[in-house]
């Protein structure tokens, strides 16, 4: 881990910027117009998604200073089955990954980690607990709900880490349609582009009055305020630090990120006269995390569950509707009428009464409805809706996290077999989840740990650390639920040991319960400072010993004492006892 601090530089007046911003900025502003080109299909269709599953994690356009965002923008969902749908895939990967209830990753330096005994363990564990102490402290867990939101309806999530000296990192997720992702050579989506709003009070909290361009300047030194909420587009890049040298970013970064001013009007392309950037740094980790469910050839977005089940969300809102005119006919039927009725008051509230001349003597109805005695099949379209919500939520994989209502229970069900059986509906997503771990969770722990030892929050490691990489590991409910099996073995070993030791005390020395209680430790995921070091047990078993042997010393002398007190008073004649006569050589 590098533990040099995040290095930025900012140009005083970025009207007139340096040749090298001028060269990066040119660089990056005809990227983000490439990338916006060859993404825009993207946009097309995961605004239908957004459509019918999630309207506001979407951005339709990077416009300033609109009006209407808070407009009613989720006409077409009439059935909310395919969002809720949705949600609960969402809060699946969420529990099944990085739930904050138990422990998912473990750090490992070489055959060591944190479940063991050694100080390298102990350091560790100590690791261990800070970073859950991070991730616990700041928006992390709120964050990667989002993201696993965004990742099962579009395909593809973005996660921005950040220094934070409040919590220590901060974490940001871009809403899909306002940022574009690529690939680099060996497939890695590391390049990350895009444009947001920004209100020119925002924009000069963030990045410094005297980085901004002299129009923001001007709106933001205006007497009255009112320039303070106009909005200002602002584009961002985090992309791999090539050609440090000639942009002018240190070569032993490995990305660089920068903010700068993309128009200030309300049309995009328009550019600005501003050259320079609201901020340039580099960074030693990835700070743009970026996940996808499903690879599609070497597409830099993925495939997502939503872009499967949208043609059935489709058909249900279709169906809803007609049912909802299905029932609405049924109620308040259209009709047809005598023509006597016409210009005449009628009613039609339950109740009411329009009197018609004629009608006793005429024998014929003077208004009926125009179907008739016809019905609508209400039970028909409910069963077909039905069948079309139950395909929704198998597609995503729902069925996989209602454990409970899928399997008969028990009252004397353990909690070894329930984990175990949520573990086993888990398979079919095994694929995901090692995506997952590679694409976004290694990156997060790099990110994270990095920006700890900079922050200097990390315990001094001990010397055996020295030269050892420090690994990443996970622990999915699959692995959790098959060291809780492994578990219950040992227990059952220790149990059948104790019932044979009743009978022979030799069997339990097929047993070593050190080895034993070591191992169940660790499957259990428990503190290491629970067992005890060997050191430590040979001291505290020598200790022991020598009491023991104490003890039988003292019981020894104890039991000589009471021999020659009561020899002393054995009379054996003459005037002597036996301890007489035995000193006299009798």
């Amino acid at each position: 881990m590098n533990a040099l601090v995040d290095w930025r530089t900012f140009s005083r007046n970025t009207d007139f910027a340096s040749e090298q911003d001028q060269r990066l900025r040119s660089f990056q502003q005809g990227r983000l117009l490439g990338l916006r080109n060859n993404r825009y299909s993207w946009w097309t269709h995961c605004r239908e998604l957004a459509d019918y599953i999630l309207p506001r994690r979407y951005k339709w356009l990077i416009t300033p200073n609109q009006m209407n965002r808070g407009s009613p923008i989720n006409q077409h969902i009439l059935d909310s089955t395919g969002t809720l749908a949705a949600r609960n895939l969402a809060a699946g990967m969420f529990s099944g990954t990085c739930s904050p209830t138990r422990k998912w990753v473990g750090l490992h330096a070489g055959h060591l980690d944190s479940t063991q005994t050694s100080p390298v363990s102990l350091w560790l564990a100590e690791c261990e607990r800070l970073m859950y102490l991070i991730f616990a402290e700041s928006n992390f867990y709120t964050a990667m709900a989002i993201f696993m939101f965004d990742l099962v309806v579009f395909g593809t999530a973005v996660l921005l880490i950040y220094e934070d000296f409040d919590n220590v990192i901060n974490c940001i997720n871009p809403c899909f349609g306002e940022y574009y992702v690529d690939i680099d050579g060996k497939y890695r989506p590391v390049i990350f582009y895009r444009e947001f709003t920004y209100t020119i009070s925002q924009t000069v909290d963030e990045f410094g009055w005297e980085n901004c361009s002299s129009m923001i300047q001007q709106f933001y030194d205006r007497r009255d305020g009112a320039g303070l909420t106009r909005e200002v587009i602002i584009a961002h890049a985090i992309e791999p630090n090539t050609d440090p040298e000639k942009y002018g970013i240190p070569k032993h970064f490995k990305y660089r990120e920068t903010y700068w001013e993309w128009g200030g009007a309300t049309n995009p392309q328009s550019g600005t006269s501003s050259r320079g950037f609201l901020r340039k740094r580099g960074f030693n980790e990835r700070a743009a995390i970026i996940g996808r469910w499903d690879l599609v050839g070497n597409d830099p977005y993925g495939r997502s569950v939503g872009m499967d089940a949208l043609p059935d969300i489709k058909q249900l809102q279709q169906e809803t509707r007609r049912k909802a005119q299905g029932i609405d006919k049924g109620i308040n039927p259209p009709l047809v009428a005598d023509v006597q009725l016409k210009n005449q008051p009628a009613s039609l509230l339950p109740g009411g009464i329009t009197f018609l001349q004629g009608m006793m003597s005429t024998g014929n109805d003077g208004m009926k409805p125009a179907y008739g005695n016809w019905k609508p099949d209400i039970a028909s379209i409910t069963a077909d809706l039905e069948e079309v919500r139950k395909r929704i939520r198998d597609t995503f994989f729902n069925n996989l996290f209602n454990v409970a209502s899928q399997f008969e229970t028990r009252s004397n069900i353990t909690a070894v077999e329930w984990d175990m059986r949520k573990a086993e509906s888990l398979i079919m997503l095994g694929p995901v989840f090692q995506r997952l771990y590679n694409e976004v969770f290694t990156p997060i722990i790099d990110r994270v740990w990095g920006i700890m030892v900079r922050a200097n929050i990390l315990p001094p490691p001990p010397p055996e650390v020295a030269g050892k990489n420090i690994d990443v590991k996970f622990s999915s409910l699959l692995e959790i639920s098959q060291n809780a099996a492994q578990a219950g073995s040992i227990e059952r070993m220790f149990q059948i040991t104790g019932q044979l030791a009743g009978i022979d005390p030799a069997a339990v020395d097929n047993l070593d319960i050190d080895m034993a209680l070591d191992i169940y430790s660790s499957l259990l995921n428990n503190s290491p400072r629970i067992i005890r070091s060997p050191a430590q047990l040979t001291q505290i078993r020598q200790a022991r010993q020598q009491q023991q042997q104490a003890q039988q010393q003292a019981a020894q002398m104890e039991a000589l004492t009471k021999a020659g007190a009561n020899a002393s008073q054995i009379d054996v004649g003459g005037g002597q006892n036996l301890v007489q006569r035995m000193v006299a050589g009798g």
